[in-house]
């Protein structure tokens, strides 16, 4: 260590009674080198942004049916500093599952998008990001992703069930992505990054459209990317793919071969989204940083589905998230987007019965809400991660005990341990010969700060 000091260490596990509980340690000379956890400052990976979740139409709903102090209660839980500080949102470009319903911001068969409008998410939708702009008190990042096009431009007519653009509305579709970002952008929300599609190889009950590589490398090549540029908004980044991280590697290779048979058009793509669906895949976002270096890798959605994990309990729920945050991290991730900022105790509204857990639940009807235990996982790396912080090495003697590190702009170490086994865990943790022993309670996450 830089000097000998203080380590904060912030403990949750299944039975705690307080989730967040804070002691302080004296850092010293370190002996055992049997239940070591090294930290080494020197080592660097990559700059982190953020973490954040979506404000999907639902979320905003269940939002927007509470009464006033329990809304601020609820976007100081996010946003707030006592809360997750998260820092960055998702925002959906025409209706998702997760939804009231199928909508889009212009009429049925307005190939010219006179009609264009965002008067629905003045309703429930913006309120809630400006809630959270006002909450966090500092600049939030954007990110913006289309499930369906409106189904005057899709082959099969109409916005769910899959089908695809029509090769007719290319340029149509990538001028709709201006128009929405610029009508933000008025409204005080800063658009900074979008999806192409929201996954693309995924015919949905709800909505969703797909694409091949080939396809949405010449939208983004030949439309999309210069629409953004030509609209002056080149900052936007485009993110490829969007989806599931078992194929992330090669259908991102896959759109970056295509994009860049044009010289110079490989610069559109700012990199590849995934989500956790089909499991870890970890190995695929490295592969992407490792052949890409120039790009990144944003986690953009993920969440516990009733449809496969009903009888899934809390802890094994919240561990879930902690062990995807830790091997994605682990792995070169940039930014971590979380799915619904709140739903309903059925895990909606959703407009297809796709119902699904989040972090926070709202009983509108009694004006109460619950914050699960997933919602305190995620805050021992959200909480104390802070954006620009800079991944830095580990190494850990046991596969018992997972581990991620990173060093704030401050010059702050924090160390994210989780133990998922039935047994207690001796941690050391050690920089530079000084440190701390600490002992990892069965089913427990730690965060160390220093």
């Amino acid at each position: 260590m830089e000097k000998a000091g203080k380590m904060k260490q912030i403990v949750t596990d299944y039975h705690a009674e307080k989730y967040w509980e804070e002691s302080w340690h004296e850092a010293v000379p370190v002996q055992d080198c049997m239940h070591v956890v090294n930290v080494y400052p020197e080592v660097k990976y990559q700059t982190f942004r953020g973490f954040g979740g979506a404000f999907t139409e639902s979320a905003a709903h269940n939002y927007a049916g509470m009464g006033e102090e329990k809304k601020k209660e609820l976007v100081g839980a996010y946003f707030g500093k006592e809360g997750l500080s998260y820092r960055l949102g998702r925002i959906t470009m025409n209706s998702c599952d997760f939804s009231l319903g199928n909508y889009t911001y212009v009429e049925d068969g307005d190939r010219q998008l006179g009609t264009f409008s965002i008067a629905r998410d003045f309703k429930e939708i913006i309120p809630l990001i400006k809630d959270a702009q006002e909450e966090c008190g500092e600049p939030m990042g954007f990110l913006v992703s289309p499930w369906s096009p409106p189904a005057f431009m899709k082959t099969n007519g109409e916005m769910n069930h899959g089908g695809k653009l029509k090769p007719e509305y290319y340029p149509v579709w990538a001028e709709y992505f201006v128009k929405f970002i610029n009508a933000y952008r008025k409204a005080g929300i800063p658009v900074g990054f979008l999806t192409v599609q929201n996954e693309p190889m995924a015919v949905q009950t709800w909505d969703s459209c797909i694409y091949t590589s080939e396809e949405e490398a010449a939208f983004v090549r030949d439309y999309l990317g210069p629409a953004l540029e030509k609209a002056g908004l080149s900052d936007v980044g485009i993110f490829v793919w969007d989806h599931n991280k078992e194929e992330a590697f090669q259908r991102f290779h896959e759109v970056m071969e295509a994009v860049e048979t044009e010289k110079g058009a490989g610069r559109y793509v700012k990199g590849a989204a995934v989500h956790w669906y089909t499991g870890d895949h970890f190995e695929s976002v490295g592969i992407i940083r490792k052949m890409y270096p120039d790009k990144e890798v944003f986690f953009t959605e993920g969440c516990v589905e009733y449809s496969r994990f009903a009888d899934v309990g809390e802890v094994e729920r919240a561990e879930m998230y902690a062990h995807d945050i830790m091997g994605n991290l682990n792995a070169g991730l940039s930014a971590s987007l979380d799915w619904n900022l709140f739903l309903d105790t059925k895990g909606g509204p959703n407009h297809v019965g796709n119902f699904c857990a989040a972090p926070i639940l709202c009983d509108t009807e009694n004006n109460t809400y619950e914050k699960r235990l997933m919602y305190y996982y995620i805050g021992h790396f959200s909480r104390y991660i802070a954006p620009g912080a800079v991944r830095i090495g580990t190494t850990r003697y046991s596969d018992a005990v997972e581990t991620v590190a990173f060093r704030n702009p401050d010059g702050e170490r924090v160390l994210v341990l989780l133990n998922k086994t039935e047994k207690e865990v001796p941690v050391t943790v050690r920089e530079a010969g000084c440190g701390i022993g600490t002992v990892l309670a069965p089913h427990s996450i730690h965060t160390i700060c220093y």
